[in-house]
């Protein structure tokens, strides 16, 4: 009888460990959720999207508990998208995104998008133009597709560098689709063009490059990113903190220089020759506002920005080193 009583003891204690060990862990507090989980990304440009695009399409942003619709901007201002709320993030120029920040534009910076490589953006002439030399002309004009833009920054830079007075130089601001006809009109001198219109010109126009934008200065040269409002930010740091680690996987996966080039002709609208001839940039897995910092610092020495920006203010607290 003592024996049993032992053993209904210990099964007894047994049974009230188990039971409160049930109790501890049911009654743990789980991590909060997204606030939403659904957001809209304003996008354009298919070659520096890429890889959040094939993210979406092969829902690695599903999966992780984002649903998130891409929202094709085309010529949209991108920064009126965002600020008027057609999107709830959006991908843009650096120089476009700085600009707005810098004249009052409430702005977070949620991940990099693309960084130019070698061949990436180039001042291009086409064959039979006189002008053969960066330093040939000491007043080129030059096409670009947005007025104070990249182009415009990045043009000035290479051509200062070959000895040309950055005042000198004119910008005519020209589609990409009209690059082409512009030059071979003499309506300016040089063309500056990224990826896949590089390409397509010299494939299509036999077109050549008479300076590379992602050289010197400009070399390794941050070109995009992705951004909210700071009041979007403020209300939602969980949706974001998640679309940021999505976005690091997904840009991750873009290291792959041969799974960007086999998805082009589905997102870029390009035949499989031009895809596997376009030269790539790299696809950042985080915000680096020491990197970013050399975009706002050339925009305030060209005089683009009338006073310096501090990048690191743009970017979330969390993600700076």
């Amino acid at each position: 009888m003592r024996t049993q009583g032992r053993v209904l003891f210990v099964l007894a204690v047994v049974l009230l460990l188990g039971s409160c060990s049930f109790s501890a862990e049911t009654d743990a507090p789980t991590a909060p959720g997204p606030e939403t989980e659904r957001l809209s990304v304003g996008v354009s440009n298919a070659v520096e999207t890429a890889p959040l695009r094939l993210a979406v399409s092969d829902g690695l942003f599903r999966r992780g508990g984002l649903q998130v619709e891409l929202v094709e901007l085309d010529d949209d201002d991108p920064i009126e998208a965002l600020t008027e709320q057609r999107v709830d993030v959006v991908f843009a120029g650096n120089v476009t995104l700085f600009h707005a920040a810098a004249t009052g534009t409430k702005i977070t910076l949620q991940g990099e998008a693309y960084v130019a490589g070698t061949g990436s953006m180039a001042l291009v002439t086409l064959p039979g133009s006189p002008y053969t030399d960066p330093s040939r002309l000491p007043a080129p004009r030059i096409a670009v597709p947005t007025p104070d833009g990249l182009g415009a920054l990045t043009s000035r830079s290479v051509l200062r560098a070959a000895g040309v007075d950055p005042a000198a130089i004119s910008f005519e601001v020209i589609p990409f689709d009209g690059m082409v006809e512009a030059l071979r009109e003499g309506r300016v001198d040089a063309a500056w063009m990224t990826e896949p219109h590089l390409t397509v010109a010299q494939k299509e126009h036999g077109a050549l490059v008479l300076a590379d934008c992602a050289h010197g200065a400009t070399e390794d040269f941050p070109m995009s990113a992705y951004a909210t409002t700071e009041e979007f930010g403020a209300a939602h740091p969980r949706t974001l903190a998640l679309f940021r680690d999505l976005l690091a996987e997904a840009q991750q996966k873009g290291a792959d220089d041969g799974t960007v080039r086999r998805a082009l002709p589905r997102l870029a609208d390009v035949d499989e020759v031009t895809a596997s001839l376009v030269s790539l940039g790299t696809y950042p897995q985080v915000v680096h506002a020491e990197r970013l910092q050399r975009v706002a610092d050339l925009m305030h020495g060209s005089g683009q920005l009338t006073e310096r920006l501090d990048v690191g203010a743009l970017v979330p607290r969390e993600e700076l080193p």
